[in-house]
């Protein structure tokens, strides 16, 4: 049978509202009564009802976190920062996909409204601002990541890539290279053009003088497309930086097919530290993004803004760190050959 919430109350002798506090992790209580009340909980095997409590309420339980696509690697952490974050408060997560698609995005912003989250993680560039009004006018707190400055219902996570490239070009510069490439990710994506941006500038100031600068979407084929043509320049460099993981496993994997060693030919470099990157053979050496931490941090932006009396967002920021590995060595002392016919179509 199923019990109802005063119940419990009744069996751990306290209100309802001590269960619904215990349950919701909405305010302190004593850990003595808190113990008695999940232990009632367990024993009757309760479960709260959330149509019930949003028809008591007048709030749903939710909260919307929206990214580009589940089968990319470098979103998984963040779902699960985010979620266990939501769940530790007694709250449950929307996710959505936009796939990089307009028309996709006006659909989940629509569901996101239908739901009547609470709030939203949009923590993917291929989302605007503008494409969010409905959701602030109607009262749903937003954090984005590397958007918008904050505001009201509105609060920023930026993420510092100038350090953790700084790292980068300082260990290339360390093993000896003087030429560079650059693949990075799409040239109307927001975070691409910021690290692009880093990268180029980083390396002209060290006097990389980087070439080619090439765009790409974030997809492994697209990094091996690239590294035809870097393949195909009259003089190949030393180290290729590449805007993600994936784009360097792609640009690794058509390296290798050329015949081109890594690194004794040429040294490989991504950004994100994705799962796979540490299985690349060799392992990859790139630039740590904490996306599980990034993930944790936009639900507490969330649950501050809706806690605040005037609903004013804040900035936050989330540092990044190069990670060592065995993709990058001393720089060539010898010219490459061109490999261009074992890389033709």
């Amino acid at each position: 049978m199923g019990y109802t919430m005063r119940e419990v109350a009744k069996r751990a002798g306290v209100s309802p509202a001590t269960v619904s506090r215990v349950l919701n992790k909405t305010q302190y209580i004593a850990p003595e009564t808190e113990r008695r009340v999940r232990e009632v909980v367990r024993q009757l095997n309760y479960h709260q009802n959330v149509h019930a409590r949003r028809l008591a309420t007048g709030r749903s339980n939710l909260f919307g976190l929206v990214i580009s696509e589940i089968v990319n690697p470098y979103f998984p952490e963040i779902v699960r920062g985010f979620q266990a974050a939501a769940w530790d408060r007694g709250f449950d997560v929307l996710l959505c996909n936009t796939e990089y698609q307009p028309l996709r995005v006006e659909s989940v912003m629509r569901k996101l409204i239908e739901s009547d989250v609470r709030g939203v993680a949009i923590m993917t560039s291929s989302v605007e601002q503008s494409m969010t009004t409905e959701l602030t006018a109607a009262g749903i707190g937003l954090v984005f990541c590397n958007l918008a400055p904050a505001a009201k219902l509105i609060s920023n996570i930026s993420i510092d890539y100038q350090h953790g490239i700084a790292q980068a070009i300082e260990h290339v510069v360390a093993l000896g290279h003087q030429r560079a490439a650059v693949i990075a990710g799409p040239s109307d994506n927001r975070t691409a053009i910021t690290i692009k941006r880093a990268l180029v500038e980083g390396m002209n100031q060290r006097k990389l003088n980087p070439w080619p600068v090439l765009d790409s979407n974030y997809q492994i084929d697209a990094g091996a497309s690239a590294v035809r043509i870097v393949l195909s320049q009259p003089e190949i460099p030393t180290v290729i930086f590449c805007g993600s993981d994936l784009i360097a496993m792609g640009a690794m994997n058509a390296l290798e097919e050329a015949g081109v060693r890594i690194p004794e030919d040429v040294s490989v470099i991504g950004i994100d530290d994705i799962a796979f990157a540490f299985l690349a053979r060799p392992p990859l050496t790139t630039i740590s993004v904490p996306r599980e931490r990034l993930g944790t941090v936009a639900f507490e932006a969330l649950d501050k803004i809706l806690k605040l009396k005037r609903k004013r967002g804040e900035e936050y920021y989330l540092g990044t760190e190069l990670v060592v590995r065995r993709s990058t060595a001393r720089a060539r002392q010898h010219r490459l050959q061109k490999p261009v016919p074992a890389l033709a179509d």
